[in-house]
């Protein structure tokens, strides 16, 4: 029997359009095993920050020489956190500065934390933001929630977002539910917690660690109610934090105890260490320290022993590279549903696990390359060539009819 033009064409058209379907389902298959696969082993880290990037808001709320001391908390704390990888640009530093330069130091222009006279912490590379009388209570909430003045320099800004570790610390005098700021006025644990809220409404932050030297020191956490804040502090409520040494040349106190050994366990630390804020916790030793330090870690959504300590104290840089588009002329940056899968936030409310994977929507530049549209596609020139070849079939009968 001899086929008919028309017949041949439309079995060859309907063979390809088989194999094309055909191919499209076991793209689509392939692509669903994969997707079960990421999200099967989505699990596995679900505990690492997510963080980009490190900041550290340090704040010495003391003045006058015979608070010394606390102008060396900050000071260290300075030191460590730039040893270990944050720039001064995204270090806030907020220190009344007269002790280096009081007239009754006897090393002017350094800053001791021992009695050896080992290491000055003042230095020549130190870069103070906020120095004497700018060291109040409002500039530092406004400085937290990010309500500046336009004409605020960058230096003075704390540049945040939602994917940024914030390392808090605050040393002074204080007592139970606040701490004092150079003997003029206070700040309450409710002002703190209320800031922090604000920021992560305003997703000025992934994870804080704050952590505060003073008097009653735990009880300046006790307030706080937002998601995702570690925090530590020297001494319980009815307990006094005390001076770790004197010095005779210097004639104060020159560092805190419960700072001093922070400090003195970060100095074991690098950049690449894996020891975690469990391990610093469990340093804590109340006979050393003559305080009973507390930890706060019910608002932390991640394991302290899986939490490392660069992940507050350390710095780093994570650059997301993609290769740009050239369309037209112009070039245009991939959008993230140009890749197959894309990550889900891991605090989601609406997902039951910390952490999953899904499958993204095409590119719209890349529409035709979808599944699912070259199946419609395929059967809907299917259809028109049916209707093609039934239309020649039946105008031939009716020619011979006629």
């Amino acid at each position: 029997m001899r086929l008919h033009p028309f017949t041949f064409s439309f079995l060859v058209f309907f063979l390809r359009i088989v194999f094309i379907v055909k191919s499209a389902d076991t793209d689509r298959a392939e692509k669903f095993a994969v997707h079960r696969s990421l999200s099967h082993h989505a699990p596995a880290v679900a505990f690492e920050s997510a963080h980009t990037n490190n900041w550290a808001v340090l704040v010495c709320a003391s003045r006058y020489w015979f608070n010394y001391r606390h102008m060396a908390n900050a000071l260290g704390m300075y030191r460590t956190v730039k040893r270990l990888g944050i720039p001064d640009s995204n270090i806030i530093l907020m220190l009344a500065d007269d002790a280096a330069c009081n007239s009754r130091n006897h090393f002017p222009g350094c800053v001791f934390a021992n009695r050896g006279h080992a290491l000055d912490l003042y230095g020549e590379s130190i870069e103070v933001d906020y120095r004497g009388y700018e060291v109040t209570v409002e500039n530092f909430l406004r400085l937290l929630t990010g309500r500046v003045e336009p004409s605020m320099p960058r230096s003075k800004r704390l540049l945040t977002d939602d994917r940024s570790n914030i390392f808090v610390y605050m040393t002074g005098h204080g007592g139970d539910e606040f701490l004092k700021f150079q003997d003029s006025e206070e700040i309450s644990a409710f002002d703190i917690a209320d800031a922090f809220e604000q920021m992560w409404q305003k997703k000025r932050y992934n994870e804080i660690l704050f952590m505060i030297d003073t008097c009653q020191a735990n009880t300046m956490f006790s307030k706080f109610y937002s998601p995702n804040i570690l925090a530590t502090g020297s001494s319980q409520i009815h307990e006094n934090s005390y001076s770790y040494e004197n010095d005779d040349d210097v004639g104060v106190s020159v560092i805190d105890s419960y700072t001093h050994f922070v400090l003195d366990y970060l100095e074991g630390i690098n950049k690449t260490s894996t020891a975690s804020m469990e391990d610093l916790f469990a340093k804590y030793d109340p006979v050393a320290i003559r305080s009973h330090p507390g930890v706060r870690s019910d608002l932390f959504h991640r394991p302290l022993e899986q939490t490392l300590i660069t992940d507050f104290f350390g710095g780093v840089a994570h650059a997301e590279v993609m290769t740009a588009r050239v369309t037209e002329g112009h070039t245009n940056a991939p959008s993230l549903l140009d890749s197959p899968f894309a990550e889900i936030d891991p605090i989601n409310e609406g997902s039951g696990h910390e952490y999953e994977l899904v499958e993204a929507l095409p590119a719209l530049a890349d529409w035709t390359r979808d599944p699912l549209t070259i199946t419609l596609r395929a059967w809907g020139s299917l259809s028109v060539m049916g209707a093609l070849v039934a239309w020649v079939t039946l105008k031939s009968r009716w020619q011979r009819s006629s």
